[in-house]
C-alpha cells in the first residue's frame, strides 16, 4: 500500500468510528493522532532506508507537537485511530495491525530485559483503553480489547478482553468486528474480579444457610 493510500485509510477509519469527526479536512488539520501517524510513516521510511538519525529527529519533532511518541522502527498498519493521543508511547519493535484503536495514555512498551523483539504485536481490530500498558514481546490477538488502565504482561487470545493489574483474560464469543462496525466501547466490558467476588458471595450464602439449618436441627 502506498503512503497516500495509507493516509486515506487512516482518515476514513476516523470518519467512520469517531462521532466527533465532521469532515476529512477537519481530521487532517486538527487531529493530533493523524499528524503523529503521518509523521511516523515518513520517519519509518527513513528508518527502513538506514537514515536513523533523520528518522529519530522526525519522531521527536512529532512528539513535541502532538504529545505522542512513536519510535520510527514501529510497524503500523492501515486505519489506525489514536483518539486524543496525549501520552501514547509506541516502542521500536512494536507492530500494530489494521484498524486498531488506541486511547490516550496507553503504552506499547518493553519490560526492560528482552533483546531483539521487545515490544508487543497487536493484531487487527484491537482496542487499547486509556492508560493501558502492554509490556513485552507477545501477541494481542485480532479483535481483542484491553480495558482502561490494565497492565498486560502476557499474550491475549483473539476476541478476548484483558482487565486489571496485572491483567486477567475474559474470553468473548464471536468473531472480530468488521472495521466499518467497530465497537469502541472501553467502559462496558466484563470485570473478572467482580465476577469472582460474586461467586464467593453466593458460596458464602450457601454455607450460611447450611450452618443455620444445622443449628435448628440441634
Amino acid at each position: 500500500m502506498s503512503f497516500i493510500s495509507e493516509i486515506k485509510a487512516d482518515i476514513e477509519s476516523i470518519k467512520r468510528r469517531d462521532p466527533a469527526a465532521k469532515s476529512g479536512l477537519e481530521i487532517v488539520l486538527t487531529y493530533s493522532g493523524v499528524h503523529a501517524v503521518i509523521m511516523h510513516r515518513v520517519a519509518h521510511w527513513f528508518y527502513e532506508h538506514d537514515r536513523v538519525v533523520i528518522a529519530r529527529i522526525i519522531s521527536q519533532v512529532s512528539r513535541f507537537f502532538t504529545g505522542i511518541e512513536i519510535h520510527p522502527g514501529a510497524k503500523i498498519g492501515k486505519g489506525l485511530l489514536i483518539d486524543h493521543g496525549s501520552g501514547v508511547v509506541i516502542g521500536e519493535t512494536a507492530e500494530i495491525g489494521d484498524y486498531c484503536l488506541l486511547y490516550q495514555g496507553c503504552t506499547l512498551g518493553g519490560t526492560g530485559k528482552d533483546q531483539g523483539k521487545r515490544h508487543p504485536t497487536l493484531g487487527n481490530n484491537v482496542m487499547v483503553g486509556c492508560g493501558a500498558k502492554i509490556l513485552g514481546p507477545f501477541k494481542v490477538g485480532d479483535g481483542a480489547k484491553i480495558a482502561a488502565n490494565a497492565v498486560v504482561l502476557e499474550e491475549v487470545p483473539p476476541n478476548a478482553t484483558a482487565v486489571g493489574v496485572p491483567a486477567r483474560i475474559v474470553r468473548v464469543n464471536g468473531v472480530a468486528p468488521h472495521p466499518a462496525t467497530d465497537d469502541i466501547d472501553q467502559i462496558h466490558i466484563p470485570d473478572p474480579v467482580a465476577q469472582e467476588l460474586c461467586r464467593y458471595r453466593v458460596a458464602l450464602e450457601r454455607l450460611e444457610k447450611k450452618v443455620e439449618k444445622l443449628e435448628k436441627e440441634r
